[in-house]
């Protein structure tokens, strides 16, 4: 299995979200245990979840991080991006229920009575903490590796962080001034979030399943180096696509027909080591052709 910085990154980000996903299972275990609170009951069936989510993205960071073999030649990177589309659809549909139930409770007549459980509290407070460790580490992670299984577990747990967080507020602003349907507004802000967030991570792991081309500006890039690279004539037939967080790159470049082999070969092999050393995911195949005229 590959051991690249990148990879030990990415399982870090997993065995963090799965960590956390168990500690606070077990908490909320304890917590509806002590109070019987059927609210607690649902975010603890919310938890289980996102285990068991959770344990899917460790499991599919691990599988896309397997060599190149007879039947996979380009890698197992794919994994990621149908594992992220997976999750995107996920979370978009928890973001549709959760505006539904935060409507529902809106529109319904009397007033809806927020429970104060101290237990149940401590529990929330201890998830808040841990879910903000959590979510800066995985955003750090998704930064620095562009892996998409991490970027989309980070927002499933920035949707459970929001309504959490809001959760506090509104049994501080009831218990004030009577406004219980803060709950709701703040669940429907939170799955605005989701539901942005699950659109913009699903389009992008489709994109790659569809073996579009990568970021523009990176094409752009690739292109710029190539053009002004030394002994490189002319260029054509660049082709770029994206999978996982591998990048793939087709390049024909023109030489003068005149050198020698060796030197071809040196002038390719330094354009490569240049690409993978600004964008250390990508996998450069450059073929060499003579230069016309």
């Amino acid at each position: 299995m590959n051991d690249h910085p990148d990879l030990r990154l990415n399982v870090s980000a997993g065995l963090a979200s799965v960590a956390v996903a168990l500690t606070l299972v077990l908490l909320k275990v304890w917590a509806f245990l002590t109070t019987g609170s059927l609210s607690v009951a649902a975010t603890l069936a919310d938890s289980a979840l996102d285990l068991v989510i959770s344990l899917g993205g460790l499991a599919a960071i691990l599988y896309a991080a397997r060599p190149p073999d007879d039947d996979h030649a380009f890698g197992h990177t794919s994994a990621e991006d149908l594992t992220a589309l997976g999750q995107a659809l996920f979370i978009f549909a928890s973001a549709v229920a959760i505006t539904w139930a935060a409507i529902g409770r809106l529109l319904a007549p009397g007033r809806v009575q927020i429970e104060r459980e101290g237990p149940a509290i401590i529990v929330m407070v201890v998830a808040i903490v841990l879910t903000l460790a959590l979510v800066a580490w995985q955003r750090r992670v998704s930064m620095r590796t562009g892996n998409r299984v991490v970027a989309a577990d980070q927002l499933h747990y920035i949707g459970d962080l929001v309504p959490n967080i809001g959760a506090i507020l509104a049994l501080a602003i009831s218990a004030r001034w009577g406004f219980t349907q803060i709950d709701s507004l703040v669940a429907l802000a939170a799955a605005a979030l989701m539901a942005f967030g699950a659109l913009h991570i699903g389009r992008g792991a489709w994109d790659a399943l569809m073996d579009r081309g990568a970021d523009p500006a990176v094409t752009a890039r690739i292109e710029e180096m190539t053009r002004t690279w030394p002994g490189v004539r002319g260029h054509h037939d660049i082709k770029t696509r994206t999978a996982g967080s591998r990048l793939f790159v087709q390049i024909h470049i023109e030489l003068d027909g005149d050198q020698t082999l060796h030197e071809a070969h040196e002038i390719g092999a330094a354009l490569k080591r240049a690409i993978i050393e600004e964008y250390p995911q990508a996998d450069v195949i450059i073929h060499k052709d003579v230069a016309r005229g």
